[in-house]
């Protein structure tokens, strides 16, 4: 199998690809990637050394490139994961997300009906379904609860998946979509919540969080996301979505709490600022359709997961002299 992976010096793509080599069978993947801020090559250096892996700088929204490499590797399957995914920026910048999430998927979609494909998975998050409710714990999100996104990347995502979706059902393209939980683990590029928090709380500067902190997600740990999108990409049943998650509710309180008291810092560091605007209350995943018809599950536990991941992060700061400048993160809030 050849495989076409996108955006993997990203968070998840990173841990995709070193999940996938670790399987330890003849599969060659190839790896596209922009190197955006949110890109680390240096992140693939191990996979560099490894015959099956090749990198490729590049953007999905270069209709030429793709097509190249499409014609010259003939890829079997596509595990579509680039795109532009912090809610703030995308209310800085929107058409940044327009161009990469939807024109790119479809420059993808389009190579993949040319040249020819076994499966296009798109890698897709539960925010397409907006938010929940903080007051009715009982209710989750269902592959078939609709879509209302509320930021213009969640609206770029859901278009994306909509468009991946009319593929397969005008072109008969074999396409399957998962919808994620909140992922934390290594190599999360630090202006999201956990390793922001992280940084901060090592600097001994303030926590930032919007609003209350009372913002409720459901985490689940990147290898664990990595599993069910193997899974899904080889076992799952052409034109279905599949929801992935980690049934691990937490609110941004109690997630940057955990990490001061690892990390043995003092709460009166959490300062609250002025809510973002169409900020979600709650997301939260039912993952039975994945469990019953795939036998995914997942394996980490939060307390364990998060307190693996915060000394992933303490005893790692080659990398985060790599992925960022502390100049740039000083303004941003979580």
């Amino acid at each position: 199998m050849r495989v076409l992976l996108t955006g993997g010096a990203g968070f998840i793509g990173t841990n995709l690809v070193y999940y996938l080599l670790e399987k330890d069978n003849d599969d060659e993947i190839v790896c596209l990637d922009s190197l955006t801020y949110a890109g680390c090559r240096e992140n693939l250096d191990r996979a560099c050394g490894d015959k099956r892996f090749h990198f490729v700088k590049g953007s999905i929204t270069d209709r030429d490139l793709v097509n190249r490499l499409f014609e010259k590797e003939r890829f079997d399957s596509v595990l579509h994961l680039a795109a532009e995914s912090h809610v703030d920026r995308s209310i800085e910048n929107p058409g940044s997300f327009v161009t990469t999430n939807i024109f790119g998927t479809q420059v993808l979609l389009d190579a993949c009906r040319k040249f020819g494909i076994k499966r296009f998975h798109q890698v897709s998050t539960d925010e397409v379904y907006g938010d929940l409710t903080l007051d009715r714990p009982d209710l989750l999100f269902t592959e078939k609860t609709p879509l209302c996104p509320s930021s213009p990347y969640s609206a770029s995502k859901a278009s994306a998946d909509l468009l991946a979706m009319a593929y397969h059902r005008t072109f008969g393209l074999p396409v399957t979509i998962s919808r994620c939980s909140n992922n934390y683990g290594p190599y999360q590029f630090p202006e999201k919540l956990i390793p922001r928090m992280i940084d901060l709380a090592r600097k001994d500067k303030p926590l930032t969080l919007y609003g209350k902190g009372d913002n409720v997600r459901d985490w689940l740990h990147v290898l664990d996301h990595c599993a069910a999108i193997d899974l899904i990409a080889s076992k799952g049943k052409e034109g279905e979505v599949y929801n992935i998650g980690g049934n691990n509710e937490r609110r941004n309180l109690d997630v940057a709490k955990i990490i001061l008291k690892e990390l043995g810092k003092d709460e009166s560091n959490i300062v609250f600022v002025k809510d973002r605007p169409g900020h979600d209350l709650r997301y939260a995943i039912d993952a039975t359709k994945i469990r019953t018809q795939l036998g995914w599950r997942p394996t980490f536990c939060f307390e364990t997961g998060i307190k693996s991941t915060i000394e992933w992060y303490v005893n790692n700061d080659k990398w985060w002299k790599c992925v960022t400048s502390n100049n740039e993160m000083e303004a941003r809030t979580v």
